[in-house]
Order: structure tokens, then C-alpha cells, then sequence
């Protein structure tokens, strides 16, 4: 049996733990290995850049990458790698996240960086999830199975809705 692929989520700041929380009890619940660690595009630079070097070697398959403000920690990592990085950037005190936003979409050409919405954590791990299960068909019915409960919870609610009108 070949090991499972790891995702490593990487935080800007440990104040992040409760967005990033978010993406790893998802992917928790998926069953996917997860690692979490606090690094800095600015403050541990290359700390940053060796992790996202070593990442595949150390068996990650996805990279998680959460940041606020100047959030550049996304793109610190994917262009030190080739394997996926997904962005998420983090709401700050300063333009409600928009600066951060920014900041980890606008990549440039040949250094990508998936992005989800500000704050957007669960479906950081979504989108991990999703490309993962490229390679392991188990993963890929635990997501058919989340999107059938989202389906059913959908017409729960129109139900309840219609019995109350």
C-alpha cells in the first residue's frame, strides 16, 4: 500500500489559527495527513523556500498557504515548488482583506497560485482534497459523498421553507 499524499498548510502568523483550523479539520475529516507550520515570506524567507523545495520529497502532494496584508507567502512557496499551492488570503485590520486578496492572486505568468476567498479555509481544503483525489479513488467518493449531503441539506431547507410560506 503506497503511503497517502500530505497536505501542509502554511500560516503567516500563528493569529491565522482560526481561519486556517478551519482547513485542517476539513481535511481531517477526509482523512487526508495534514501538517501545520507558521513561516514567513518576510521574517523566515528561507525557511519558507526549503520547505517548499523539500515539500514533494517529504511527501506533500498540496500546499496550503495562508497570509495576511502583503500575503506573499503563497507565492514564496509555489515558486519554490511544483506542485499545487493554494492561497488563502487572510482578513486583516487593513482594507478587509482586500490587500491580501490581492496580493496572493495576482501572480505572475509561470508562478501560479490558486486562490480561494478571503478567509476562505474550508474550501482551501476542499480544493486540496479534490486534486488528491486524482490518485486515490477513496478520497474521491468521501467528496461524492460531501456533495450528496450538501444536496440533501439544500432540499431540507426548501422543504422547511415551504411548509412554513
Amino acid at each position: 500500500m503506497t503511503q497517502k499524499l500530505k497536505v501542509a498548510v502554511i500560516m503567516g502568523s500563528d493569529s491565522d489559527i482560526p481561519v486556517v483550523s478551519q482547513a485542517i479539520e476539513r481535511l481531517k475529516s477526509f482523512g487526508i495527513p495534514v501538517e501545520a507550520h507558521v513561516m514567513s515570506a518576510h521574517r523566515t524567507p528561507e525557511r519558507a523556500m526549503a520547505f517548499a523545495a523539500a515539500a514533494y520529497d517529504n511527501g506533500f502532494g498540496v500546499i496550503i498557504a495562508a497570509a495576511g496584508k502583503a500575503a506573499h507567502l503563497a507565492g514564496v512557496l509555489a515558486a519554490n515548488t511544483t506542485m499545487p499551492v493554494i492561497g488563502i488570503p487572510i482578513k486583516s485590520s487593513t482594507l478587509d482583506g482586500l490587500d491580501s486578496l490581492l496580493s496572493t492572486v495576482q501572480m505572475p505568468s509561470g508562478v501560479p497560485v490558486a486562490t480561494v476567498a478571503i478567509d476562505g479555509a474550508e474550501n482551501a481544503a476542499i480544493l486540496a482534497a479534490q486534486i488528491l483525489a486524482l490518485g486515490d479513488p477513496e478520497l474521491g467518493e468521501k467528496l461524492k459523498a460531501m456533495k450528496r449531503e450538501m444536496e440533501a441539506a439544500v432540499i431540507e431547507k426548501d422543504k422547511k421553507l415551504s411548509k412554513s410560506i
